[in-house]
């Protein structure tokens, strides 16, 4: 990521108080996972396609009951379902196909996602937090500019590790190294993130204009 700008709404720290759990001998305690997201857009585009289905078909055998013809739809798709063997290439690819979305909502329903939340360790445990990885973009950002001879920091905040990137205009790159390390390392530690970011730290010169 470039240098973030400042903190947007998406970007501050997310709350939540969540219903406490039953822990080991039915002790009380929370427990640090990832976020899960709802999943609103694909469950609303999975219910959306299936009320379609289920109403074409229910109005097509409301039809049929009433004396009416079955809907050329009904009858084409019953005719090629009937006529077309397993191996034909259309078959495999509606089989295909099927089958990739099948694995997708699989995917979905099992994974947390929420990617870009990481989970802060609870003060509190009826108050779960979590930081967004923008947020501590930019924390570690203003932390690292406040070493000497940093003249410009790039950070890059992934779930498990912390990217930057230094340029130093004067001291000995060794030595700016040094104090980002320990700097940084002291930031990341007051994230008071559940997990801390691993550290990767790279500094240069910057590069000779014309």
């Amino acid at each position: 990521m470039s240098e973030p700008a400042g903190l947007q709404g998406s970007t501050l720290p997310v709350l939540e108080k969540p219903p406490r759990e039953e822990g080991p001998g039915g002790a009380t305690g929370p427990a640090d996972h990832r976020y899960w997201s709802a999943r609103r857009v694909p469950a609303a585009i999975v219910a959306a396609l299936l009320l379609v289905v289920a109403a074409a078909f229910l109005y097509d055998v409301v039809a049929v009951r009433a004396h009416r013809s079955a809907m050329a739809w009904r009858d084409g798709l019953a005719r090629q379902l009937a006529e077309r063997p397993l191996d034909d290439i259309w078959v495999l690819v509606g089989a295909g196909v099927a089958a990739a979305l099948g694995l997708w909502l699989i995917v979905l329903a099992v994974t947390p996602g929420l990617r870009d939340i990481l989970p802060m360790r609870r003060a509190h445990p009826d108050v779960r937090a979590g930081l967004h990885r923008d947020a501590a973009a930019l924390v570690l950002r203003d932390r690292a500019m406040e070493v000497a001879g940093v003249q410009s920091v790039r950070v890059r905040a992934g779930r498990r590790r912390a990217d930057v990137r230094a340029l130093a205009h004067f001291r000995d790159l060794d030595d700016v190294h040094a104090d980002l390390d320990a700097v940084l390392t002291d930031a990341i530690r007051g994230l008071g993130l559940v997990r801390p970011l691993a550290l990767s730290v790279r500094v240069r010169r910057p590069g000779k204009k014309g």
